[in-house]
């Protein structure tokens, strides 16, 4: 680690060991800044973890802030993880959606939630390369200086600087939408499930915007398109064919990524996750998620 992290005066304990209270009350700005980096809760469990051992086997007596060297840590391991994450995932079948992080209510531990975190923003995301996505989450969201990014990825801050704005500039168009408040996303989702389960093509295209995306992730495991499907009675054809294939028997709304999403169960298995755009009372992208291997981890935080 730099010098930066240090100082002559003591932040923890004379022994240097991290207390269990102060690693909990910085857990999820390690899990956070983990799992935007990756987009998958269980991959950012695991540098939770990691991060964990390596500070309770650290002295960290001389580290004047704690909360910065743990993210550190976590964005070091994390980069590493994602590297190799991306070789895996050009062989992924079919379209790649980020793993739900559960949140809200529901949730087991407390995550911290904002717009770099939604859905919407992670799938975005995955288009930038692993350096551009670590520079801009510690600077945009954990407020790094270029100086320590440059130590994370092993670079410069000059070039630092240029990999957050070339990746602040490809997710512009994300932050810049219209955003539907939470209400308005559920009501439009409830409604979507209604229509679709009546087979009403014309209440169905009239929810959707005429040039809506639908993506969906099967990952292999499932049936599912392997490629996105565009235009409203396309979507809306899809939506009608699948509940005549499947007739789930019941669903919930719940929030995941800061967002409403629909859950639809089948015999008490959680077989879809949806989650939509909305603008003007209509969806433009609608992400259903239906890789049992992703949603089996939907609350474990």
């Amino acid at each position: 680690m730099s010098d930066y992290w240090r100082s002559s005066g003591s932040c923890l304990p004379v022994s240097g060991a991290l207390a269990e209270a102060d690693w909990e009350a910085h857990r999820s700005a390690v899990f956070g800044a983990a799992y935007r980096i990756l987009g998958t809760v269980a991959d950012a469990d695991d540098v939770t973890q990691e991060v964990w051992l390596r500070a309770a086997a650290a002295d960290l007596s001389a580290v004047r802030d704690v909360r910065a060297w743990l993210v550190t840590v976590a964005a070091r391991t994390a980069y590493n993880v994602l590297k190799s994450a991306r070789v895996r995932r050009e062989s992924y079948v079919g379209p790649w959606l980020p793993e739900p992080l559960l949140t809200g209510p529901d949730a087991a531990a407390a995550v911290l939630v904002d717009e770099s975190v939604s859905t919407a923003m992670l799938v975005v995301m995955e288009t930038l390369g692993p350096a551009e996505r670590v520079a801009l989450v510690l600077h945009d969201v954990f407020d790094f200086p270029f100086d320590r990014i440059a130590d994370v990825l092993g670079s410069t801050p000059a070039a630092s600087r240029k990999l957050a704005s070339r990746a602040r500039a490809r997710v512009a168009a994300v932050e810049e939408r219209p955003r539907a408040s939470k209400a308005e996303t559920e009501r439009v989702l409830k409604a979507f499930k209604a229509a679709a389960d009546a087979g009403d093509m014309a209440g169905l295209i009239e929810l959707l915007h005429p040039e809506a995306v639908y993506v969906a992730d099967g990952g292999g495991k499932v049936t599912a398109a392997r490629r996105p499907v565009v235009g409203a009675a396309q979507v809306a054809l899809l939506a009608v064919r699948q509940i005549e294939i499947r007739r789930p028997d019941a669903f919930r709304v719940i929030e995941v990524n800061g967002r409403p999403a629909l859950a639809t169960f089948d015999g008490g298995e959680l077989v879809w996750l949806d989650t939509v755009d909305v603008v003007d009372g209509r969806i433009t992208a609608f992400r259903r998620l239906a890789n049992p291997e992703k949603l089996a981890r939907i609350g474990h935080i």
